[in-house]
């Protein structure tokens, strides 16, 4: 089993709506009638804008969607029907290959294939800084970063992807995609997103440790981020 994630833009003038239902609905039916396994789809929609606060642009513009597929086979002649079916119905589309690692997954708010799910999903696209090495990138993130993460903030699912390569000439040079979930208060409230409604002093500390810790392997004003909502097009794996 491979995986891979598309980032998608909208073709000009279609209402991000209209972008939406072509994706969830035909193109979704398109892409498991071709051997796709499982679905998921992130939109930059209007259920998510209230978390537009969350949004950060080191390259614009940002993408509209993310498509994220699992695949037998992610091999050039294989995958070669889904690039046609994926290049119809976006404007632009950027094809990654990613190993995924989830260390939270969603156990509280299970999604229904088809339905939004709870909450919201920060999608974060990361470039390695060149001050560091791969390997120590990776073990930073991966064995030191994680915990902070999941111990600071309200996140129910965590999913981290590496990516192995670009699929597409001209993709942007993205080192890892990275999708949090967190439930509704938190697309407003910065206590409720650091899991510290009402509490002032729980805020800071979690600010203050989460962004020391993003700072050991990230350079801040390279990361994209954008604020998501997660629709699972598919039964799940």
């Amino acid at each position: 089993m491979e995986k891979l994630i598309y980032t998608l833009w909208k073709p000009e003038g279609q209402a991000m709506a209209d972008f939406a239902a072509a994706l969830r609905g035909p193109l979704a039916a398109q892409l498991l009638q071709a051997g796709v396994r499982h679905a998921q789809l992130n939109i930059d929609d209007a259920d998510a804008a209230p978390a537009a606060g969350v949004r950060q642009v080191a390259t614009a513009p940002l993408p509209d969607a993310l498509l994220q597929l699992w695949m037998d086979s992610a091999i050039a002649l294989r995958r070669r029907p889904i690039d046609a079916l994926v290049a119809a119905a976006a404007a632009r589309h950027d094809a990654y290959l990613v190993t995924e690692s989830q260390p939270l997954r969603n156990e509280r708010h299970a999604p229904a294939p088809g339905q939004r799910t709870y909450g919201f999903a920060q999608i974060a696209l990361l470039k390695k800084p060149q001050r560091l090495g791969y390997e120590q990138w990776l073990e930073i993130w991966h064995d030191s970063h994680t915990p902070v993460a999941i111990e600071t903030q309200s996140t129910f699912e965590y999913r981290q992807n590496v990516v192995v390569r670009a699929l597409t000439p001209g993709a942007r040079p993205y080192d890892a995609i990275v999708e949090e979930c967190f439930p509704p208060e938190a697309m407003s409230d910065p206590q409720a997103f650091f899991d510290a409604a009402g509490d002032a002093e729980k805020f800071q500390r979690n600010l203050d440790r989460m962004m020391a810790s993003v700072g050991r392997f990230l350079d801040l004003g390279t990361i994209d981020v954008l604020a998501t909502s997660q629709y699972h097009l598919s039964p799940g794996l």
